[in-house]
């Protein structure tokens, strides 16, 4: 008899506890959010998540999406393979409604084929390979620019910025083109070409090379041999230290350095480099040193970031993931629900001008799920700070270039 009792109050204590189990889950909202969380890429995908993190507190403080808390459900992923696996594992097993993510090209473009396949939106806050939205996928949407608006602002800023401080013909200036040889670099690297060929520019190399190399000595020698006098990078961490520390061992100082993000906006590539990185450009999103005058909302995200972290933002990609999912969150409110076609439609009606954000972005997202309204910045290290110098209305210090 006791036996039976103890059955009996075992049975009802499960049925309790898969009652709460259910009705907190009734609760929730699950994300998935699919970054680099180890790896060559770690540092830089946490950066991002952070951003993402930020957010979600910010909101869930707020009442949450849909009547819901925000609950994360994190997926590491170190190269396409792994996002591939995770994003089947998010769609399949976790059940989240929608995915964030993932600061890299090639995981997102990966990743978003599950997704599609599984009919769970995709936010993307980071991943700048034009390819990822050119698909015809329906239910693929990204917050920030693109590697073609960052090839675009990087060539532009040879002949708008570089030249004029040099004061010469910025078809005098030999360019050379180096990028890491995967996704990323490579797509940044012809729009580069097809940009530089549209305003006649002069480009005397076009080097690729493995994020993984460790000698660049040879690619530096080439770029010595043609005489490079400016030199536009797309890289990662680790490449960019191995390229700074190599060019210096060889005496190679070219006039100009610019970088396409990546290893260009963090703090620790400049902790690493110190004084070697002073000077170099970076076009990227928009990082915290910007005139906030058009990116209202700048220095309450900072102020959280400290909050929470206990330190300043490693790099731009943070910001750019708290605006994208500030936005991406207010959308998902007006679509009422997250069926796909209800947040598809609520995307596209989304609008919000140039200066209205955090990052200085709007929204106005087209038809393959882009926000044409995300823009990029020219950022200079000047005394261990990535400060941004143009364009003017974003600058809180002027462009200095070696004559």
């Amino acid at each position: 008899m006791r036996f039976k009792k103890v059955t009996s109050l075992l049975a009802g204590t499960a049925a309790v506890l898969a009652m709460s189990s259910a009705a907190m889950a009734a609760e929730e909202i699950r994300m998935g959010a699919l970054y680099p969380f180890s790896g060559a890429l770690a540092q830089l995908g946490d950066e991002s998540y952070r951003g993402l993190e930020l957010a979600v507190n910010e909101r869930n403080a707020q009442g949450g999406v849909l009547g819901k808390q925000i609950k994360l459900v994190k997926a590491d992923a170190v190269d396409a393979n792994q996002a591939v696996g995770e994003a089947r594992r998010l769609t399949s097993v976790e059940n989240v409604e929608g995915v964030f993510g993932s600061f890299s090209s090639a995981l997102s473009y990966a990743a978003t084929q599950v997704t599609e396949l599984a009919g769970v939106p995709y936010f993307e806050l980071g991943a700048v390979s034009d390819s990822v939205t050119d698909r015809g996928y329906q239910n693929i949407f990204r917050s920030n620019s693109t590697a073609k608006d960052f090839a675009y602002a990087m060539v532009d800023a040879v002949q708008d910025v570089i030249a004029p401080e040099l004061g010469v013909d910025p078809k005098s200036l030999k360019v050379a083109i180096i990028h890491e040889d995967g996704l990323y670099g490579k797509t940044l690297g012809g729009f580069q070409q097809e940009r530089a060929k549209e305003l006649g520019l002069d480009v005397v190399e076009v080097l690729p090379y493995s994020a993984k190399a460790v000698d660049l000595s040879a690619l530096i020698l080439r770029l010595r041999g043609a005489q490079a006098d400016v030199v536009l990078q797309t890289s990662y961490q680790n490449d960019t230290i191995l390229f700074f520390r190599q060019a210096k061992s060889a005496g190679y100082k070219p006039k100009a350095v610019l970088g396409a993000g990546g290893g260009y906006s963090l703090t620790d590539t400049a902790k690493a480099l110190g004084d070697t990185i002073e000077g170099a450009f970076d076009v990227d999103f928009p990082q915290y040193n910007t005139n906030e005058a058009g990116a209202p909302g700048l220095g309450a995200f900072v102020e959280a970031y400290k909050q929470q972290y206990n330190s300043e933002p490693r790099s731009g990609h943070s910001l750019a993931n708290y605006v994208g999912a500030v936005a991406f969150f207010d959308i998902i409110e007006e679509a009422g629900s997250m069926d796909a076609d209800k947040i598809r439609e609520a995307v596209l009606a989304y609008k919000k001008p140039v200066g209205s954000t955090a990052t200085g972005w709007g929204f106005d997202f087209a038809e393959n799920g882009q926000n044409t309204a995300a823009t990029t910045t020219l950022m200079q290290w000047q005394d261990g700070k990535l400060l941004t110098v143009w364009p003017e209305a974003a600058a809180v210090a002027k462009p200095i270039v070696n004559k």
